[in-house]
């Protein structure tokens, strides 16, 4: 198995970046998800509210600021168009802490699962997709520990997929047979969720091993 692909989402709900290095914090990929949109009320507005925040792309520039199609973050600009999606009063905001996940600091999914998904993987919101899996192999991986570069994952349980699954990541159209299938086929769950035990680099076509807890892996457990 490989690391076959890299994500980061450097503004919560929005499109993300395909990496060939990332760097492994205690919370998760280095610059994934440090600004959210919040709602005139505070709450933080996702595109399972706001299906329209998909269709900025959202990227990190070389000093690590987020931009948003090519814009710094906190042009005003890029809050007058984020107040059309969101509404009046929305804005934007810097937080690095844990809180800033929905469930756990990292999403991983297989090419298996992906290809057995049949749909752009990017309507998953992946964060790393690990190639040469067989099929729907990564349903028994849960509870086991995933090694990658230096890098120590912690593999939790399968995620619940909920509606942002069912917008057209380009055109943002919307196909409520996708969270359906994903029900109907697979449970409602598709991907990990996963925790860092060991930060460290990760890049694309390294190697990667799994294991199960108890399981010695070249001196590791």
């Amino acid at each position: 198995m490989h690391v076959a692909e890299l994500w980061r989402y450097p503004v919560k709900s929005m499109a993300g970046e395909q990496l060939q290095m990332a760097r492994v914090t205690p919370t998760g990929i280095e610059g994934d998800r440090i600004v959210q949109v919040q709602n005139a009320r505070g709450r933080t507005a996702t595109s399972r509210t706001y299906p329209g925040l998909l269709g900025f792309k959202a990227t990190l520039d070389e000093r690590g600021e987020p931009l948003v199609d090519g814009l710094l973050w906190s042009d005003p600009a890029v809050l007058a168009a984020v107040r059309e999606v969101v509404g009046p009063g929305a804005r934007l905001v810097r937080d690095e802490s844990p809180s800033r996940f929905d469930i756990l600091p990292l999403l991983v999914a297989t090419d298996g699962a992906l290809a057995e998904f049949g749909r752009d993987r990017r309507r998953l919101r992946p964060n790393i997709v690990v190639g040469g899996v067989t099929g729907l192999d990564e349903r028994e991986w849960e509870g086991g520990r995933l090694f990658a570069g230096s890098a120590v994952i912690d593999i939790h349980d399968l995620r619940g997929r909920c509606i942002m699954t069912s917008f057209d990541p380009d055109t943002l159209a919307h196909d409520p047979e996708v969270l359906r299938d994903i029900v109907r086929r697979f449970g409602g769950k598709l991907a990990l969720n996963c925790d860092v035990a060991t930060p460290g680099e990760i890049r694309v076509n390294q190697e990667v091993a799994v294991v199960r807890p108890g399981t010695v892996l070249n001196g590791r457990s």
